[in-house]
């Protein structure tokens, strides 16, 4: 095993009504301030796309915030879905406004450990990483098998052996598939890559393409805490089975990808996904190490991110084989496209898309299916 530290992975959600995550949010940034990888999953989720979340994370802790008052229902959900998916030993906390009188019961059902308001951050970052380190490795025979049967616990416990670097005993995972392509999805932070590429992976997975997703966060030069926050935009309101999201924090890795992603892609592909898209760190124009690891480099922009010398800059311009322009529906999209076009030339496609609009994603989901020889909008 190498002496890399490697961060533990902590899942939080908000479950049920809960109408703001303002304290939650807090709890993120001080769980990545002190070295933890948090994977946040945003309001209103349900127990089991949260649970489904926690399996293909791996996550060391899941941890859940209520403030209905809604715990003595939600938690054995979350409890009996925990044994269904067969990840018991993935400890389950909770915290929120919990009258004292239910932290027997709720200790009794499975529940790790409870906070209140009250808790101190020190409590609950010291808690958090005894519950995570407590963890057994699974065994590596028991791992190949699962994984060779096509069970998905078994494939998110293989991607956690294969970031940690554990000793698999001569078992390569990683085998690259033969009908397998590789999407890269890059660009500058905030111009909607992770909502880009969950209605992407909506329009491929209607034309029934088994699709996997690795989103790369930025990790803490400071402390090697990540929030991993990609996964917000890709969650559903039901769990499917084939779609599948890993986030990676970026660790050393310097070139907008993170530490074994290629080993990630490949292990990915050798289960069987027939689409597997990459998204980088939010990307500077010399972030260019996702080349080396797709088939084929979306670049998203977005309206008003730049002029025709920008595009004309070596660099990210220049390893893209497909630009989409992104938030469409904001002012100056056909201005940004016309300067992109006149810049880069009309040899690589253009694409103008937009959420809110449901623009341009079956063009771009048609070239990629073509392997990237469609012609542009």
């Amino acid at each position: 095993m190498s002496g890399q530290h490697h961060p533990p992975r902590i899942l939080l959600a908000k479950i049920g009504l809960d109408g703001h995550d303002r304290g939650v949010k807090v709890l993120a940034r001080a769980f990545r301030d002190a070295g933890m990888d948090v994977i946040y999953t945003g309001l209103w989720q349900t127990p089991a796309v949260t649970m489904h979340a926690a399996l293909q994370e791996d996550v060391d802790v899941v941890g859940v915030s209520l403030l209905s008052a809604a715990h003595m229902t939600v938690m054995p959900e979350i409890l009996r879905l925990r044994e269904e998916l067969g990840i018991e030993d993935m400890p389950v906390v909770l915290g929120g406004i919990v009258p004292e009188a239910d932290h027997p019961a709720l200790k009794d059902m499975g529940v790790a450990a409870v906070f209140n308001p009250g808790s101190s951050m020190d409590q609950i970052i010291t808690t958090l990483k005894s519950l995570g380190g407590a963890r057994r490795r699974p065994d590596s025979g028991a791992l190949r098998k699962g994984f060779e049967a096509r069970d998905v616990r078994a494939l998110a416990r293989t991607l956690t052996a294969i970031q940690r670097d554990w000793e698999l005993k001569g078992w390569n995972p990683s085998q690259r598939g033969n009908g397998s392509r590789v999407v890269g999805v890059t660009g500058a932070p905030g111009v909607g890559k992770s909502s880009f590429i969950a209605r992407l992976s909506r329009e491929l997975r209607g034309r029934g393409h088994k699709v996997g997703v690795v989103c790369v966060d930025p990790s803490s030069p400071v402390t090697g805490g990540a929030l991993l926050g990609d996964r917000l935009r890709m969650m559903g309101q039901e769990p499917d089975a084939s779609f599948f999201v890993r986030s990676v924090s970026s660790g050393p890795v310097t070139d907008g990808t993170g530490p074994h992603c290629r080993e990630i892609v490949d292990a990915l592909s050798a289960f069987g996904f027939e689409y597997i898209i990459v998204e980088t760190v939010g990307a500077g124009q010399a972030d260019v190490g996702i080349r080396h690891l797709a088939d084929r480099v979306l670049l998203v922009l977005m309206p008003e991110s730049g002029d025709s010398v920008q595009f004309s800059k070596a660099g990210i311009m220049e390893i893209a084989h497909g630009f989409v322009i992104n938030k469409c529906d904001l002012p100056g999209a056909d201005a940004t496209l016309a300067q992109l076009v006149g810049a880069v030339g009309d040899s690589r496609p253009a694409w103008k898309s937009s959420t809110m609009t449901d623009e341009g994603f079956a063009q771009v989901a048609d070239w990629v299916s073509a392997g990237g020889r469609a012609a542009s909008c």
